[in-house]
């Protein structure tokens, strides 16, 4: 055999043998393709379940605010008496309140009949009063019976009975929608009403007391307050009946969902910060739509209602409601943040290094000497972050209604004690400060250029 041959022989059992080993490793990647594609499919399905919770939680979002602030609001009289008691001092209420109550008195008042029946050693006192008699007696008794009205509404004594009359329309719309109730609140023309009587009451002493002893001679007054039309009274009980039944467990089932939607999802990290931001996507959708809402139903009210007092009246309801929605959003995005700063994407781990260490620099400059409480902090460091976490998570859910700045609070305060955490961290490695002013380990900086 030549030379020739024996090289192209084993040149051709080369080849044969690299294009065996080519076969080998093509049919080892469909092997391992045929493997994954049922893991792809069940990640497909967990995927698609993962989005689907995640949906579901912002879409419920805006509701379980509005089942849980309706359902405390309604169902809860000291809740209700307490969030409408500071209306008692706001101006615009304050106005509307005297107006009704003017024109309530004026409404049942004979002015000439009075005046005819006030015997003459009591005129210098009218005359006093509400000026000349010469003058238009009608217009100078109504502007004296605001001023009057203004005044007593404007004063403690309003405010005990603003709170008295809260109670009474509390009860005016319990009884609506529930059947009970009773007293001085009373189903009138299919209409839930309050008499007034009180006020004006009150309103007629100030006037005698002010010198029209006319006053005294007025009848009792009754004026209707009307709280709800019969036309609204069977959808609100509807309404009230399902809020009653979802007004706790909607927000539960909408946080189950969420947290369902992040553990079933492949990426986890990246789930849970598209679950806070659409949870808190959904609250401000409620935000504007309040924003909305307010301005329709001030237009819609009769031209005798004043706007201004109706505005105060409508921000200081769902004042708490507003609330809820800043807290839902604040929360929303600081776990948001948090997931993210805590991944694995390259600005996450830039914020994290410089994290560690700016607090490792401080540590190291100041000459901290933790010996076994930096040990046992390095030892134990997840479960202590995690604490703060907890801690954290469980004020937030015992605070009585926690606003937005509350929640920044926490979570300030929170990242302190993570911080102090960080500081503590300190598994006995020496570190010194180089050159550039950052920490290095001790046996770096000993060993050679």
């Amino acid at each position: 055999m030549s030379t020739g041959d024996v090289s192209g022989g084993a040149s051709g059992a080369g080849e044969g043998g690299a294009h065996g080993q080519e076969i080998a490793e093509l049919r080892a990647r469909v092997a391992e393709l045929e493997r994954r594609g049922p893991r792809r499919e069940h990640h497909r399905v967990r995927s698609t379940f993962a989005v689907v919770l995640v949906l579901l939680a912002a879409l419920l979002t805006p509701l379980s605010a509005v089942a849980a602030w309706s359902s405390d609001l309604i169902g809860n009289t000291d809740r209700y008496v307490s969030t409408m008691k500071p209306l008692a001092s706001d101006p615009d209420v304050q106005d509307a309140v005297a107006k009704r109550v003017t024109d309530a008195v004026m409404q049942h008042v004979d002015v000439q009949s009075l005046l005819e029946s006030v015997a003459p050693a009591d005129r210098p006192a009218l005359t006093k009063a509400i000026g000349p008699l010469s003058g238009p007696i009608t217009s100078g008794l109504t502007d004296f019976v605001h001023t009057v009205a203004l005044r007593f509404v404007s004063s403690d004594a309003f405010a005990t009975l603003w709170t008295e009359l809260n109670r009474r329309a509390h009860a005016a719309v319990d009884k609506a929608l529930t059947g009970s109730g009773g007293g001085a609140v009373k189903l009138t023309n299919d209409a839930v009403v309050i008499d007034l009587a009180p006020v004006i009451d009150q309103v007629k002493q100030s006037l005698v007391d002010q010198g029209l002893a006319i006053a005294a001679k007025i009848p009792q007054v009754h004026t209707n307050f009307t709280v709800m039309t019969s036309d609204s009274i069977g959808k609100a009980k509807k309404l009230y009946r399902l809020l009653q039944l979802v007004g706790f467990w909607l927000p539960v089932l909408t946080l189950l969902l969420a947290a369902g939607g992040v553990l079933l999802a492949v990426r986890r990290r990246r789930a849970l910060v598209t679950a806070a931001l659409l949870v808190a996507g959904g609250a401000a959708v409620l935000g504007i739509a309040l924003w909305i809402f307010r301005a329709i139903y001030l237009d819609g009210l009769p031209a005798a209602v004043s706007q201004p007092a109706a505005g105060s009246v409508f921000d200081t309801l769902v004042r708490y409601l507003r609330t809820s929605v800043r807290l839902i959003i604040t929360l929303g995005v600081i776990v948001a943040l948090a997931a993210w700063l805590t991944g694995n994407g390259r600005a996450a781990k830039r914020v994290h290094a410089a994290w560690t260490g700016g607090i490792g620099a401080v540590r190291t400059a100041t000459g901290a000497e933790l010996g076994a409480v930096g040990a046992w902090v390095h030892r134990v460091k997840t479960w202590l972050n995690w604490t703060v976490v907890a801690v954290a998570a469980v004020v937030l859910l015992v605070w009585n209604y926690p606003t937005a700045v509350v929640t920044v609070w926490i979570a300030v305060l929170a990242l302190l004690a993570l911080a102090v955490v960080e500081f503590l961290d300190d598994d006995g490695t020496p570190h010194l400060i180089d050159a550039g002013g950052g920490p290095t380990a001790g046996p770096a900086a000993k060993s050679p250029a």
